[in-house]
């Protein structure tokens, strides 16, 4: 019991005092807040993820993929249909929320 209250002491601490947080080595700026990972030999970004007291390490995206960020007035017709395909190819994975790779990826990649 004295075990699960320090636990949560610790993450309550953790949220209040805004701190960089560190896991496995890595730096974040805080939960929930992507950054990119440009020495990772195959995902592009990574984030803490943190949603009902659990927290998660997610990487995502692929190293080195064209066309990421947001859409641009001038994409042209294959660009969009690219997004839309992903969109749609993930539409359950994105749905699952903050937990998923493809949440993430969705968010900050398409």
């Amino acid at each position: 019991m004295d075990n699960v209250l320090n636990k949560a002491i610790s993450i309550f601490q953790d949220i209040l005092s805004k701190k960089d947080v560190e896991r496995s080595g890595e730096k974040f700026k805080g939960y929930n807040k992507p950054k990119r990972t440009p020495n990772h030999p195959s995902k592009s970004h990574a984030v803490l993820a943190r949603e009902d007291g659990e927290t998660k390490l997610i990487r995502f995206g692929q190293q080195g993929v064209s066309g990421e960020g947001d859409p641009a007035k001038s994409d042209s017709k294959a660009e969009k249909a690219r997004r839309k395909a992903f969109k749609a190819r993930h539409a359950k994975n994105i749905a699952r929320g903050k937990m998923s790779a493809a949440y993430w990826a969705d968010k900050v990649k398409w």
